[in-house]
């Protein structure tokens, strides 16, 4: 099937304001992130459409809706970013699972290396956004894309998670309804292979979600292992990026916090949101008084139990991001970040 013929310019279209191309920064924020899977890189990314959108304002003929205008810039920018770079992992990507008798860190990876978290403020329109669509920002999800070519990557995204039809991902991506469907069938097969499929999805922050996160903050913060373990699946994981170290189940995770990860005793949580899951910036004692960030935590739970403990330790980067303290006094109470 022909390229579908471009649609004739729209004389009586006005040029879009700045004002009205800011509507569209989260969604797109959201879409690069999950196309580049990195927080930095998507800001970046949306920085430069908006910028790029900005400089041709007075050339936006109408031919499209500003929205599609605005992800064609966008993906765009990304297939360009991505165009001879890694791809991003998890540790569960790279390593086996290590039993904690025999486990040591070894030199941290570059941050290019990682899938990065990314706060549910910043690339989801609506704290109630659609099931759907908060399941695709998830950690597992977004580490399953890196996966695709990144053209396969766009068309999986745009058909499948924010629901655009064959014809307008073909004309956005210049080639065939064909080349779409074709695209998209072998991007599902290497999804299906990758598997992501055979992850259990997160749920979302319902009521009971809620104090299961409850739960264990009050378990981390008196550190409690036999209560916080009680709150774990049986094939729950703990990882730290940037170590590709990481461990599966209660036992192991358990041994490792009263053991190499002792230091965590006494630590305090701010509560947060990343990537449609419960989170937590966790600060431990600094020996100067008060608290020091050390972890940005994002918990992933399944049918009333954790599944995951993903510690990113990269919090020079990551508090600001999540609008979190760079410290915390010693009175400093429990309470939920910006």
């Amino acid at each position: 099937m022909s390229t579908p013929p471009a649609t004739a310019p729209n004389p009586a279209a006005q040029p879009p304001s700045p004002q009205e191309l800011e509507e569209y920064r989260r969604e797109l924020t959201g879409y690069c992130y999950r196309m580049l899977g990195s927080a930095f890189e998507a800001e970046d990314a949306v920085q430069d459409t908006m910028i790029r959108a900005w400089r041709s304002l007075d050339r936006f003929e109408g031919r499209s809706s500003l929205r599609s205008w605005l992800y064609r810039i966008a993906t765009n920018v990304c297939l360009t970013a991505l165009s001879g770079a890694g791809r991003r992992a998890r540790p569960m990507d790279l390593t086996e699972s290590t039993p904690t008798a025999t486990a040591t860190l070894s030199p941290p990876l570059p941050e290019t290396a990682w899938i990065e978290p990314m706060p549910d403020a910043r690339a989801m329109p609506s704290p109630d956004e659609h099931a759907e669509t908060r399941e695709s920002i998830r950690l597992a999800f977004v580490a399953a894309l890196q996966h695709l070519a990144p053209r396969q990557r766009a068309v999986l995204i745009l058909r499948e998670v924010l629901s655009w039809r064959a014809s307008e991902v073909a004309e956005l991506l210049d080639t065939s309804v064909a080349s779409v469907n074709s695209a998209l069938q072998r991007a599902r097969a290497t999804l299906a292979k990758s598997g992501v499929s055979e992850s259990a999805p997160s749920e979302p922050l319902s009521e009971e979600n809620r104090a299961l996160l409850a739960r264990y903050l009050d378990a981390f913060e008196r550190y409690d292992m036999e209560s916080l373990t009680s709150l774990l699946h049986e094939d729950a994981t703990l990882s730290m990026p940037p170590y590709d170290l990481w461990m599966r189940g209660p036992a192991d995770i358990s041994a490792w916090m009263l053991g190499h990860g002792a230091d965590c005793r006494d630590s305090r949580l701010i509560p947060t949101q990343a990537n449609g899951c419960g989170a937590f910036g966790q600060y431990r004692t600094d020996p100067d008084g008060g608290y020091r960030p050390w972890a940005l935590q994002v918990i992933e739970t399944s049918a009333g139990r954790i599944t995951g403990i993903n510690s990113f330790l990269d919090t020079a980067r990551l508090f600001p991001l999540f609008g979190l303290p760079d410290h915390l006094p010693q009175t400093e109470p429990t309470q939920e970040a910006d």
